[in-house]
């Protein structure tokens, strides 16, 4: 590698670690409280699978996934220690287990999984080259026949709140706002709100406390190109929640 892509290199990871890393250590607490519902599409996956396979969770957060379906077995990984202190004491006996990781160091055996879910993930990689490594990664970690739901955030979001549209920049800063005193409960649909005003830029109050995350937002069809880089293969794809999803696995092997 070349001086200049290791100083490139060098650079994403120094903004990572600032704008993604720091950050959701630091609003941890905070943001498993707003990431409690399964997503409809994930969910279905997840049910769908044959009971007895073994996945990962790349990214795995607090761990809303790792119960979903209680027939097959989840290793969950994130590289927030924090989020994953939060996971482990969710987890039910058996089946399960989480790890801190990096998500282009995962320490798992090559070609082992039947199934892998990438949930909001990939998007705070901060280079394309990157980007792309993060999903040959996770199709290096499956069987010949396993299959892998990735989700990004999408640029084309002109009917949410945050108004990002096709042409718009796609390297963002987006804020989260941190507050001082927090309670779930009564408060967690209160809460959850607030925050999704956050993100769509609605006012911020001089007390609370900001924090900036990295994302980049991908736009119509560039998933689908970077799983194609990355060496895999479109199973099924779509739109959902302001996301870009696509269904992945490797490509078939030539006899």
């Amino acid at each position: 590698m070349s001086n200049t892509g290791v100083s490139s290199t060098n650079e994403a990871v120094a903004k990572e670690q600032e704008y993604v890393h720091t950050v959701y250590d630091e609003i941890a607490s905070h943001f498993s409280h707003t990431r409690y519902k399964p997503w409809p599409i994930v969910e279905k996956f997840l049910v769908g699978l044959k009971p007895g396979s073994v996945g990962i969770d790349v990214g795995c957060g607090n761990g809303k996934y790792l119960g979903i379906n209680k027939n097959v077995f989840i290793m969950g990984s994130d590289h927030s220690g924090e989020l994953i202190k939060i996971a482990q004491p969710s987890l039910p006996l058996g089946g399960f287990e989480v790890s801190i990781a990096d998500g282009l160091s995962l320490p798992y055996t090559r070609n082992r999984f039947d199934f892998a879910i990438c949930i909001a993930v990939i998007h705070h990689f901060s280079t394309p080259a990157r980007r792309i490594e993060a999903v040959q990664h996770i199709l290096n970690q499956l069987n010949v026949d396993g299959e892998a739901l990735v989700y990004v955030w999408a640029l084309e979001q002109k009917n949410s709140r945050r108004g990002w549209d096709e042409g718009m920049v796609q390297d963002v800063m987006v804020p989260w706002v941190l507050q001082k005193q927090f309670k779930k409960g009564e408060k967690q649909a209160l809460e959850l709100k607030k925050q999704q005003d956050t993100e769509a830029g609605v006012p911020i109050k001089d007390e609370d406390e900001v924090k900036h995350r990295y994302y980049h937002l991908y736009k119509q069809n560039e998933l689908e190109n970077d799983v194609v880089k990355a060496g895999g293969i479109v199973v099924d794809n779509g739109y959902e929640r302001d996301n870009w999803w696509a269904i992945i696995k490797n490509q078939p092997q030539s006899a």
